[in-house]
């Protein structure tokens, strides 16, 4: 067995300055809302006020997010694994408080589920193209990890899990979900919650950022495996939103769904800009960027 060396008590100590380091500091200060402190009093009423399509539409998102935040935080550990194998402490550091952030989104939505009394079989909204996404993509790109922490291995994780479901599906779902009920002013500790939620995970969409960046950095050609993988995973995103909108020229709640298609081709569009700016960088010029120009808020 190769010899332990301890970081902390080295003349390294913790690279402080490093994205991933002032990232967990920030996860420290901002990622301690509680689900359960959330006030569903209202939502309970104005749940009742909503027609059929209405209810129908919301039941989708939120099945969605609740089986999407559950397979998240199961399938997030082989990455933290291999990071640690690694020996970088500050990007697991960071990883530690992501994990317990995707259980707690785990634990929001089955509350707002409870709250307006839907306790039912919610799977028959996961479509093909969902369970191809959540059952299929995604936990072989992270299950990968266990025996391949392979730059390649990697990277197919982190855009799988980081720059597609987080990065493009989830940042559309809260679209989504702003879109119908804050412009109908109802349900304010689902939209609450979500606003927490999409804190949280600009901070997840930052650390994946930032490791891609990273790998690119080490291992220019990965910018090209990058670059296919989004191209590959596109259609796909593309397929959600159609099942969703269902052919419907306006939303249940008067929106036009056309506006969501556009929110999603310019996540992707994003994402590839952002990798982009790594080609010909140094460790040292990523680890400087700052919060905002990785998305965190």
């Amino acid at each position: 067995m190769e010899k332990r060396t301890i970081l902390t008590t080295s003349k390294r100590g913790l690279l402080e300055d490093s994205f991933p380091y002032r990232l967990y500091q920030k996860a420290k200060r901002l990622g301690t809302w509680n689900p359960a402190d959330l006030d569903f009093s209202q939502d309970q009423k104005d749940w009742k006020t909503l027609n059929a399509e209405q209810k129908e539409d919301i039941l989708r998102l939120i099945s969605q997010f609740q089986a999407g935040e559950e397979a998240v935080t199961l399938d997030l550990l082989p990455l933290i694994m291999a990071i640690a194998k690694e020996g970088r402490l500050e990007e697991e550091m960071f990883l530690t408080t992501f994990l317990f952030e995707e259980a707690k989104h785990t634990e929001f939505f089955r509350l707002v589920l409870n709250a307006i009394g839907e306790k039912g079989d919610l799977s028959h909204f996961h479509t093909e193209t969902y369970q191809k996404i959540f059952y299929e993509i995604l936990p072989t790109a992270m299950e990968r990890l266990v025996n391949d922490q392979s730059p390649e291995a990697i990277a197919e994780a982190s855009v799988v899990y980081n720059m597609f479901v987080e990065g493009v599906l989830a940042e559309t779902g809260y679209f989504s979900f702003y879109a119908a009920l804050e412009t109908a002013g109802i349900m304010p500790a689902l939209l609450e919650g979500v606003g927490n939620l999409k804190k949280d995970e600009s901070r997840h969409i930052g650390y994946g950022t930032f490791l891609l960046q990273r790998l690119i950095c080490e291992h220019p050609h990965l910018f090209d495996f990058v670059a296919a993988k989004m191209a590959e995973l596109t259609p796909l995103a593309i397929r959600l939103n159609q099942e969703g909108i269902a052919g419907r020229e306006v939303s249940s709640f008067g929106g036009n769904p056309d506006d969501i298609m556009n929110f999603t081709l310019k996540q992707l569009s994003v994402r590839m800009e952002i990798l982009a700016r790594a080609k010909g960088k140094k460790i040292e010029e990523i680890n400087r960027y700052t919060d905002s120009e990785l998305g965190v808020l």
